[in-house]
């Protein structure tokens, strides 16, 4: 009997359990249909994972023996362990590398410039285990992450980073990174905080109360060109203007705070490494501790705010007006689950701020010389078309392929069989690596 393979939890919940179909649509078939089992003879190895500066991560290794490439599926923070691809790549002869990062289900703190020492482990790992061929499949916040890491990897020292994002020592240079042998990026975001960018809300008055709103930035202000959807709303070129204006000024005032945040605990740290720090009385050696390493927690509301989800004119694709975790787009930005809503100082530069990350796939991928597919979900919500198709036109290297689907970010559609992309995405996948990359030996 062939083996289960959980859906993913992030991308393919959508709040609803096994069997419930939204009206009008095909039933669901995920659960029941063997396309999306692992094949016969597959072997699942748990991986646990030490990098270079001491953090853990972990991940599963699918096999079924004689694979000589194997493709890592990797995100900042969700279980990638068993993406919905996982089954078509085994069945086919490549061996799969389901990645979970020292910040799995967890992001408050995630700095990208730290990942990249998890990503390095695992290309050791898979080179030390025999595979011939290493590629990145970067799904979603994967995608900037895999290109963050190739770029940095492609980078000889003493060019890579030195710093994180808040401007802490993290020298990359010092780090083993092995090279990849190739870049798949799947509706892979430009950057998270690019991605957060678009949609932070700029009509946000006072960050520590949810409900306050300026009515002239609120994108859902009927006298700003909003219509309840299903009708498109309609949004003046003046008004977008100073609604992208307003987004930069709100990240600003975000990071600003952030930097001081990050500042503070810096002079802390220096006094404490002072000679005369021991010798100071305890309760102030307690006072000068606590302020070099507490953390003011960021609060980040409203994040579910691009116009472009409810106006379709703005760079035109398939997609429908509807939010990514929420039917309605307003109820998806003045809801929980949104981006980020609460982060470290660090964390927030590194990973959300559109304005301080370091992280940037059409600048990485300039540094990427190994073949490159981008495929692009022609009716995703977030991932509008520019972003794939920027990834091919900057890289590097000389075999660049895009490949468009039609199925919204989760690969599914919404009539006829809802999970129809996932097998048309699996192939499209499949056709370009069977013409590069080794299978079966």
């Amino acid at each position: 009997m062939p083996k289960f393979i959980g859906r993913h939890t992030i991308f393919h919940g959508f709040g609803r359990g096994p069997g419930e179909t939204p009206p009008g649509q095909a039933p669901f078939t995920w659960w029941g249909s063997d396309r999306f089992r692992l094949p016969d003879g597959t072997c699942e190895t748990n991986v646990r994972l030490q990098a270079e500066d001491g953090a853990h991560s972990s991940g599963i290794l699918y096999t079924r023996g004689g694979e000589r490439t194997a493709i890592i599926f990797d995100h900042p923070r969700a279980d990638f362990s068993s993406h919905y691809l996982t089954p078509f790549l085994v069945a086919d002869g490549y061996a799969v590398f389901g990645g979970q990062t020292r910040y799995l289900g967890n992001d408050v703190n995630c700095e990208h410039e730290c990942l990249v020492a998890d990503l390095a482990a695992q290309v050791r790992y898979l080179r030390a285990a025999g595979f011939e061929k290493v590629l990145f499949c970067g799904n979603s916040g994967g995608g900037p992450l895999s290109t963050f890491y190739m770029a940095q990897a492609n980078t000889p020292p003493p060019g890579r980073l030195s710093t994180t994002a808040a401007g802490e020592p993290y020298d990359l240079n010092e780090l083993d990174l092995p090279q990849a042998d190739g870049l798949i990026v799947l509706a892979g975001a430009l950057s998270e905080g690019a991605l957060a960018l678009a949609n932070l809300d700029p009509s946000v008055l006072d960050e520590h109360d949810p409900l306050s709103c300026d009515p002239a930035l609120d994108m859902f202000n009927p006298d700003n060109g909003y219509r309840k959807p299903p009708d498109q709303s309609r949004y003046s070129p003046e008004f977008l203007t100073r609604y992208r204006e307003a987004q930069r000024a709100r990240c600003q005032r975000i990071d600003a705070k952030a930097k001081q945040e990050v500042a503070r605990k810096r002079k802390y740290r220096t006094m404490m490494s002072e000679p005369g720090f021991k010798a100071l009385p305890l309760a102030e050696q307690n006072e000068i501790t606590r302020m070099a390493v507490a953390a003011n927690t960021i609060l980040v509301y409203r994040t579910m705010a691009d116009p472009a989800l409810t106006d379709l004119t703005l760079f035109p694709s398939n997609r429908s007006i509807i939010g990514l975790m929420q039917p309605d787009p307003q109820t998806a930005n003045w809801t929980i689950p949104g981006f980020v809503q609460m982060m470290t100082a660090e964390g927030w530069l590194s990973t959300w701020s559109g304005l301080s990350t370091q992280v940037n796939m059409h600048e990485d991928a300039k540094k990427v010389t190994q073949p490159v597919l981008g495929i692009n979900f022609e009716r995703d919500v977030t991932i509008l078309p520019f972003v794939t198709e920027g990834v091919v036109e900057n890289a590097a290297s000389a075999d660049r392929t895009l490949i468009r689907i039609d199925a919204d970010h989760f690969a599914f559609r919404d009539e006829g069989e809802r999970d129809a992309g996932i097998p048309e995405t699996a192939e499209a996948m499949l056709t370009w690596l069977r013409a590069r990359f080794p299978g079966v030996g």
